[in-house]
């Protein structure tokens, strides 16, 4: 097939609302921290997104996506981009150029790790971030991303299905949190000291603009402008719609009102479980994962509080848990009806999709916990992971950018 025009401009408008998430990211998480913090978590999220860049185009593309090695990892044959151009690669798609692809999965690949930074908020050490993100994206993040999407990954030749990354990205990334949390240790006084969220406005305005970018991050994943691409879009839609509202019932029962963080990050979890299942099945099913994912995130959050791992904003609780959930979801709902190409679920006929589904959530899991564990404990060997009491109460924006988000005005002289 030649390359379209249609599907070259919705990939390319589809790679640039998957950008805009990792600085929605940014907001949504500052506006959950201290005030002391706000500028370091936006900051981190926005470094996270160029370091990242120059990593899958000098190295991590190649190996996540370029021809396989016994199904396990790439080869170097793209290293540094190398013969990835004008051309399409016909083993993801024959109608767009290869190098529109790379930068396609680029955006995935830099939200992938800014995602984990919620676990250990306003109290990592900024150098030692920055050397974690690069090892995570090259030992944890690539293979993952290689055995579920490579052309000869092994995990997509047993038949896993995950149509945007509920695996790849959000399970990874979730359940790497937990490993950072116990790594990092609780922050200093809390649970005596007010941690309540500095603005409730960025979190709402975080989260409506990662719901805008994740109709790129799903629809765009159908590689073409097609009755596919559509489908995910609607879905993604309503099973995000159908969390937040599940969400928000689930906090009026419990608490006796809504919350406004509640609901937005309750749409956060329904478009988390929505992403491996959006190419595969249709409407109803998508509104029964997001109902499910509101409640089910939002009591493992509350049951997360009760325990001593401070998941400072629960990373696991809305990526890992809501990850996992779609992930299995997937081998309930998938139906060839919305995708020929993918396979069918338990509810079409097919129960072996739902095993199958559960297995990769337990090797991605396990990769990606212990990958992550042994990587912070190797760093803090030689460069410390966290901030000192001082530099902590001091708050990140000071102690590590000398910044402030909001300055005094300074007193006026009569």
């Amino acid at each position: 097939m030649a390359l379209d025009s249609g599907d070259i401009a919705w990939v390319i408008a589809a790679t640039a609302l998957v950008m805009i998430m990792t600085p929605a990211l940014g907001f949504f998480y500052g506006g959950l921290v201290r005030r002391k913090n706000l500028v370091s978590t936006i900051a981190q999220c926005l470094t996270i997104f160029a370091v990242v860049s120059l990593v899958w185009a000098l190295w991590g593309y190649t190996l996540a996506l370029g021809p396989s090695f016994h199904g396990f990892i790439g080869d170097f044959s793209n290293f540094g981009l190398n013969n990835v151009g004008a051309a399409a690669n016909p083993g993801y798609s024959d109608t767009i150029p290869e190098l529109l692809y790379f930068a396609f999965q680029l955006k995935f690949a830099a939200i992938t790790p800014a995602l984990i930074i919620g676990a250990f908020a306003e109290r990592i050490r900024f150098k030692s971030l920055m050397i974690y993100i690069v090892a995570w994206t090259t030992f944890v993040y690539v293979p993952i991303a290689h055995w579920n999407w490579g052309i000869g990954g092994w995990l997509k030749a047993l038949g896993v299905i995950d149509f945007a990354g509920g695996l790849v990205v959000h399970t990874a990334a979730g359940v790497s949190a937990v490993a950072a949390a116990l790594v990092i240790g609780r922050r200093e006084g809390i649970g005596h000291l007010d941690s309540r969220p500095n603005n409730i406005p960025y979190v709402m305005l975080g989260a409506s603009l990662l719901w805008f970018g994740w109709f790129g991050f799903n629809a765009g994943s159908a590689l073409a402008a097609n009755a596919l691409a559509v489908n995910a879009l609607v879905v993604t839609n309503l099973a995000a719609a159908a969390a937040a509202v599940s969400w928000m019932l689930t906090d009026w029962v419990r608490k006796g009102k809504p919350s406004a963080v509640g609901i937005s990050v309750g749409a956060v979890c329904g478009l988390v479980a929505i992403t491996p299942a959006s190419g595969y099945v249709g409407p109803m099913s998508s509104i029964i994962i997001g109902l499910v994912a509101g409640v089910l995130c939002n009591y493992v959050a509350s049951w997360r509080a009760r325990t001593t791992l401070d998941d400072s904003l629960d990373v696991f609780a809305c990526h890992g848990a809501g990850g996992i959930w779609g992930t299995i979801a997937t081998g309930l709902f998938a139906s060839t009806s919305i995708n020929l190409a993918g396979r069918n679920g338990l509810f079409f006929g097919n129960p072996g999709q739902v095993a199958i589904q559960a297995f990769a959530c337990v090797v991605v899991a396990a990769f990606a916990f212990g990958g992550s564990y042994v990587l912070l404990r190797i760093i803090n060997i030689f460069s410390p992971i966290r901030v000192s009491p001082a530099e902590e109460d001091a708050g990140l924006d000071i102690s590590g950018f000398g910044e402030e988000a909001y300055v005094a005005e300074p007193e006026r002289v009569s």
